[in-house]
């Protein structure tokens, strides 16, 4: 199978505008601070930027809660900002990608505001799910209780009442301020519609979608059944089947995807795309029921990032995922992003070698002591395997630097709601959105604040708007630019060596068996195997995969004194 579109083998640089680079000094990311630094993404070698949602928000959900999909947020910039960022992207021959929330939206936004204004049973309230409630418990309130049981993907009740006058409450599947939009209303439909078109109109490239697992429910709304002994907190509303995964959301996927395709017809030239994200772990048959001709281009597996650091769990990651391409798709693989702990801390705990470590729900994050130095070689033995898969590759800014999450965040500077709406039961993502380091000078939060060119001169910036730890300048661009030892340098020589040893030719791969210890994969002529404990593993120089192989590329290269052995947590390229 060879790649006919650029998304399907595309390296995608994923960019938290809120934590990438501020240029006007006030703590908070922007889109000037964003342009000012594109040749750092450029030197990478990426295909694409993705943008988390920079629309105007409230951000309690900084972004996923969006109030005008078709403007920018006032703190990142305005559309002139973006269209500036864009050209300079473009010339850089890097595309951009936006984010679309399509489940929900902010209750600031103008039609929440005017629903909840409206009575019940009218227009404004149809495009949402507003429905009486129940008897109260004690008889005295006809309307007491929320409407069913559903519970809320990051806490409490999934129901919000409108007021102690109204007999209705409102659906949010996330939180009381994300109230769910009704996708089988037809001004829904029309919107959306509109905004695919109002930014392919502006140049951007394609969509991730998020959250697509609760777009569309059952239309009666009935009771969810018990959750299965010890589900976690947040794994509750994913249990649903009212709720989750349902055949209604087909249907929106089929709208956008028609959008997307007349907007192609009427444009030549244009390759426009859109991925789904949704955590379908060791379900390769619900990805293929999304991934198809008439919905999602792609669909993110996330099957590695969840992986432990067990060899036959990746095996099994990577075999389940591969499978996708007989319907004739292409993986899309990530490591990282902003809802889940960096792959540093994630490797670098001593129960990573746990298989029962693994969870189909990234918010339920593992505990344990962290050995950042063997978190930080793991990574790069798994980024090293990752590149060597065909499908395109997502990275999260930052995982370039060797970034460990953030653990320590005092309780009053957290603002995830996942934190805020669990009372502190679970600590929710703060710590992988920490602004980024650029330089080893605190004064300038790590040379997060100025950007490039200091682009507000002298003046004092202030605080970043999540708290940097103390010695955060180690890991900044500035410290690792040039160091051929560093994992900076690694990820803008994989991405290289991905290019040269990894053709779209050999997009057809499968993982071989080259024993106790090992994950290999073979892509045409290229081998990738992983050594997974931790001492050296010599291969089988009598295999017919690797008696005639040259290593040509490995995440620990200064390591590579015996040829055919694999040093400890580390991957190496074999080309035959």
């Amino acid at each position: 199978m060879n790649a006919q579109h650029w998304w399907q083998e595309a390296v995608v640089y994923q960019v938290y505008v809120r934590s990438f680079a501020d240029s006007d000094g006030d703590g908070v990311g922007d889109l000037e601070g964003i342009r000012s630094r594109l040749d750092h993404i450029a030197s990478l070698g990426v295909d694409a930027i993705w943008l988390n949602p920079c629309y105007p928000s409230p951000q309690r959900d900084h972004g996923y809660d969006v109030a005008d999909y078709h403007a920018i947020h006032a703190e990142y910039g305005d559309l002139a900002a973006f269209d500036a960022l864009l050209a300079d992207a473009r010339d850089r021959d890097i595309r951009i990608l936006m984010d679309l929330v399509p489940n929900h939206c902010s209750n600031d936004h103008a039609w929440f505001v005017e629903a909840l204004a409206a009575a019940p049973g009218s227009d404004a309230r149809s495009r949402f799910y507003f429905r009486d409630g129940r008897p109260g418990d004690d008889g005295s309130d006809p309307h007491g209780n929320p409407p069913n049981n559903w519970m809320a993907a990051f806490g409490g009740s999934a129901w919000t009442r409108v007021g102690d006058d109204d007999p209705q409450w409102y659906l949010g599947t996330f939180t009381p301020h994300q109230p769910d939009f009704d996708h089988t209303n037809v001004d829904v439909q029309l919107m959306f519609h509109d905004v695919l078109t109002f930014w392919f109109d502006r140049g951007v490239e394609g969509f991730r979608v998020d959250a697509i697992s609760p777009v569309g429910k059952d239309p009666a709304l009935p009771d969810a059944p018990p959750v299965p002994p010890g589900t976690g907190m947040l794994q509750v509303t994913w249990e649903n089947p009212y709720t989750v995964f349902r055949p209604e959301g087909h249907d929106v996927w089929r709208r956008f995807r028609t959008t997307i395709d007349d907007y192609m017809d009427r444009h030549p030239g244009r390759d426009l795309m859109m991925v789904a994200e949704a955590y379908m772990n060791g379900r390769p048959d619900l990805m293929a029921a999304f991934v198809n001709d008439e919905q999602f281009h792609q669909a993110f597996a996330f099957d590695l990032l969840l992986s432990p650091w067990v060899d036959t769990e990746i095996e099994r990651a990577i075999r389940d995922t591969l499978s996708i391409m007989t319907i004739g798709s292409t993986p899309t693989w990530a490591l990282n992003n902003h809802d889940v702990q960096r792959i540093v801390t994630r490797l670098g705990r001593a129960n990573a070698t746990d298989p029962n470590t693994i969870s189909n729900n990234a918010l339920e994050a593992a505990d344990g002591a962290v050995d950042v130095t063997r978190g930080v070689r793991r990574a790069r033995a798994m980024i090293t395997l990752a590149m060597a898969l065909p499908g395109s590759l997502y990275l999260y800014m930052g995982e370039e630097l060797g970034l460990p999450e953030v653990l320590d965040i005092p309780d009053d500077r957290r603002q995830d709601p996942v934190f805020l709406q669990t009372h502190g039961e679970r600590i929710g993502r703060d710590g992988c959105r920490i602004p980024l380091p650029w330089t080893d000078d605190p004064s300038t939060n790590f040379g997060f604040s100025g950007g490039e060119d200091d682009i507000d001169g002298d003046a004092t910036p202030a605080d970043a708007w999540l708290p940097q730890p103390d010695g955060w300048g180690v890991h900044a661009v500035d410290e690792l630019d040039g160091d051929d030892t560093s994992i900076l340098e690694l990820y803008r020589a994989v991405i290289a060596a991905r290019d040269e040893f990894a053709e779209p030719e050999g997009m057809v791969a499968a993982v071989v068996d080259l024993g106790p210890g090992l994950v290999a994969v073979r892509r045409g002529d290229l081998v990738a195997v992983t050594n997974t404990t931790s001492e050296p593993i010599a291969l089988d120089m009598d295999d017919d995969l690797v008696e005639i192989a040259t290593p040509v590329f490995a995440s620990e290269p200064a390591e590579m004194h015996t040829p055919g052995v694999v040093p400890p947590d580390s991957t190496i390229w074999l080309v035959s």
